[in-house]
């Protein structure tokens, strides 16, 4: 199946969007690329107006409508970052949007799809459930499909991120793209093939939803889960798009979960990026699979960073739990006057920041005379933990781990 898609036709995308979208920058991370043993540089789709790389494509294809279709608006289906892209370059064009989303969508998104102007209709439980009901708007009131990736209009909108990656990096010999639908990965292919026919183009897709690799491989479709990247947790790629990445994506690397939850936690940490779980699938990637990247010019596209804050605040305590830099310690103390005022003062002479304290004497099974003791503290890392436990066996005071942490690997 040709895709009607050229560089010349990503040029013209090109120019179409400029002024309308931000020309995101490209920015080299030193410190990323010491962790990760590569020369990496960011393609920050996270400063859009709606802090996704969906705009593009969704304003080259509103673009293109005719005053017809103009006035009759348009639908898209979608529960995330499609659907404010959408709504927002719709609102500034004048074209009535109708968004439709799953009743589980996430309040915030709604409301931020709703603060643009367009009309959202809440059907179902998944994306899948919303379909019928696309349909029907489209046949009933004449709205025209905006799809989120098998469209010409779409892959060639995308494409323009790989223009502008090679334009300002040219230097780089690898590019790893998220894939959900593969528009994104497809545009940035043809871009990039055809200014540099050397450069390697891998996807990523999160284990739990392997739809394009399983498809370019005649494999049945799995997918199906939770997952925090919810962003490229496709089911179904398309059909346009299964072709561009057949014929011009070197690889796709299956990430697992741990890694995109770690990926976000760097993002943050070392670059002050935040990025949802797709925007940080290619870090993911580098940490999952690093001896494919050493020593390599590596630029990645981080395409979103609509992240719900209550996760957000998840991932990172999450991390700090697991590189031992918050743990939960238990001891066992005499039911005595001044034991606490002892335990805070060792964890204290530590280094040891005591977050949350439960002194337990009535509903653990432990002597009348006993009492066990709970503290959650904060911590340098893994050796400092170990520091803290050797100090309690030194007073003679058991003290002990609640849970496992670890930190480069290591259980404490």
């Amino acid at each position: 199946m040709p895709v009607p898609v050229d560089l010349n036709a990503i040029r013209d995308a090109a120019s179409i969007i400029e002024g309308s979208v931000v020309l995101t920058p490209t920015v080299y991370s030193p410190s990323l690329s010491k962790l990760l043993g590569c020369r990496l540089s960011l393609k920050l789709e996270t400063q859009q107006h709606t802090n996704s790389f969906k705009e593009r494509g969704a304003l080259v294809k509103l673009t293109g409508l005719d005053v017809d279709e103009r006035r009759h608006g348009v639908i898209a289906m979608s529960a995330g970052n499609h659907a404010q892209g959408v709504a927002y370059h719709a609102a500034r064009l004048g074209i009535p949007a109708t968004i439709v989303m799953p009743e589980t969508t996430p309040f915030s998104k709604i409301e931020r799809t709703r603060s643009h102007g367009a009309r959202t209709v809440l059907v179902g439980r998944t994306l899948a459930d919303c379909r019928a009901e696309t349909e029907r708007l489209v046949a009933e009131e004449g709205l025209v499909l905006v799809h989120p990736y098998d469209d010409p209009d779409i892959i060639r909108g995308q494409g323009t991120v790989g223009l502008e990656i090679i334009e300002a990096a040219p230097e780089i010999d690898t590019l790893l793209v998220p894939i959900g639908g593969g528009g994104l990965i497809s545009g940035i292919a043809i871009a990039a093939k055809a200014l540099n026919p050397e450069i390697r183009i891998l996807g990523v897709e999160v284990d739990s939803f392997p739809s394009m690799y399983e498809a370019i491989h005649g494999l049945p479709a799995s997918s199906g889960g939770s997952t925090l990247a919810e962003g490229i947790a496709v089911k179904y790629p398309g059909k346009l798009t299964q072709t561009v990445v057949a014929d011009l994506v070197e690889d796709i690397v299956l990430v697992p979960e741990r890694a995109i939850e770690r990926a976000v936690q760097l993002l943050i940490e070392e670059q002050r990026v935040v990025a949802e779980g797709a925007g940080a699938a290619g870090i993911a990637a580098l940490l999952h699979a690093p001896e494919r990247f050493a020593g390599r010019r590596v630029a990645t596209v981080i395409c979103g960073g609509n992240i719900d804050s209550r996760i957000l605040a998840s991932v990172m305590m999450r991390g700090l739990v697991r590189d031992g830099r918050l743990v939960r310690l238990r001891v066992e103390i005499s039911d005595e006057p001044g034991m606490l005022a002892t335990v805070a003062q060792v964890i204290g002479e530590t280094g040891g920041n005591i977050v949350e304290i439960y002194h337990q004497r009535l509903f653990h099974d432990v002597p009348v005379k006993q009492a066990d003791l709970d503290a959650v503290v904060e911590t340098r890392n893994a050796d400092h933990v170990r520091e803290i436990l050797s100090r309690f066996a030194e007073l003679g005071m058991k003290a002990r781990l609640l849970g496992t942490s670890t930190i480069d690997g290591t259980v404490i």
